[in-house]
């Protein structure tokens, strides 16, 4: 018998009971799956740092942490985690993201706040928007949701550059890597979409110099981390004129405090961390498809490499 101790908040435990069960049962996986267990006895653990497991130590015959959550920069320093680490890359989540990231990039597209706010009666005469073709959008972080969202940009139209901290390949995507290479993804950029994990390598990735490198005018999407961007040079490239508009998906502090001046500045629009989230059921396909890798002796999917955070 496989023990799977699902170490998350109680709410999580409602919502993912039913559909974990059904994934087990799917994939012919004959497991007990429960919120307590004998540490000793515990095979994988469906995990998410909210839960009460902080210390691994004790669960000696441990194959594998099956993470929750698709960002991992609370788990991979833990000293007592010595089994591999798999991160969530689900399917649901993914088109969740596509629908965002491309919602908010076809409403800067489009222009479409100018018209959402004046109605009022007052023709205002005006001009179409450029086709897509004709702006450039770049996506930072090409992995399984930036790839998917540069994608789904180039099915638009968009000229899509891409960039990522080592070589990437997406199809129709432009892609850079290194520093040499974010220059060049930024450059004359109409619109940038954060979706890099949060490492100290990719802190504060959209800075003032960088920020400077894109079109006068352009905009910014970050559904990725709060961490990604210097809150002081996106609030001053905003007073500049440097950036027309923002979408803040997320946040170094949530929720928002609501002194942060983000709240009433007119140029930035606040959404409350809900651009993309694990589906229950989606979610636990992958759990179970890992489970059944792990007793195969198959690689796991997706697992995080310790070393680059990610």
């Amino acid at each position: 018998m496989i023990n799977v101790l699902f170490s998350a908040q109680p709410k999580s435990w409602t919502e993912y009971e039913a559909p974990l069960r059904a994934a087990f049962a799917q994939a012919g996986i004959d497991a007990q799956l429960g919120t307590e267990f004998d540490p000793a006895d515990v095979d994988y653990i469906v995990y998410a740092p909210s839960g009460p497991v902080s210390d691994f130590t004790p669960f000696t015959k441990l194959k594998a942490v099956l993470s929750l959550w698709a960002g991992v920069e609370t788990m991979v320093d833990n000293p007592t985690l010595k089994v591999p680490l798999c991160r969530m890359v689900d399917h649901g989540l993914t088109e969740s993201m596509v629908e965002w990231v491309t919602g908010h990039v076809l409403r800067y597209h489009l222009g479409m706040d100018k018209f959402l706010s004046g109605q009022d009666g007052v023709w205002r005469a005006g001009t179409a928007a450029p086709l897509a073709r004709d702006r450039k959008v770049c996506v930072l972080g090409l992995g399984a949701l930036g790839a998917a969202c540069a994608q789904a940009l180039v099915q638009l139209n968009f000229r899509v550059h891409g960039w990522a901290r080592s070589p990437k390949q997406v199809e129709g995507v432009t892609c850079h890597h290194g520093a040499d290479g974010l220059d060049a993804a930024l450059s004359d950029a109409d619109m940038v979409a954060l979706l890099l994990p949060d490492t100290r390598a990719t802190e504060n990735v959209l800075n003032a110099r960088n920020i400077a490198l894109m079109r006068r005018g352009s905009f910014v999407v970050n559904p990725g981390r709060g961490p990604l961007i210097d809150d002081d040079a996106l609030i001053a490239a905003l007073d500049s004129g440097q950036l027309a508009h923002v979408t803040l998906d997320v946040f170094r502090v949530e929720p928002l405090p609501k002194e942060h001046p983000f709240w009433a500045h007119p140029k930035v629009t606040v959404t409350p961390h809900i651009a993309a989230e694990t589906k229950a059921t989606t979610a636990s396909e992958v759990i179970a498809e890992n489970i059944r890798r792990g007793e195969g002796e198959e690689p796991f999917l997706h697992v995080v490499d310790r070393a680059a955070g990610y």
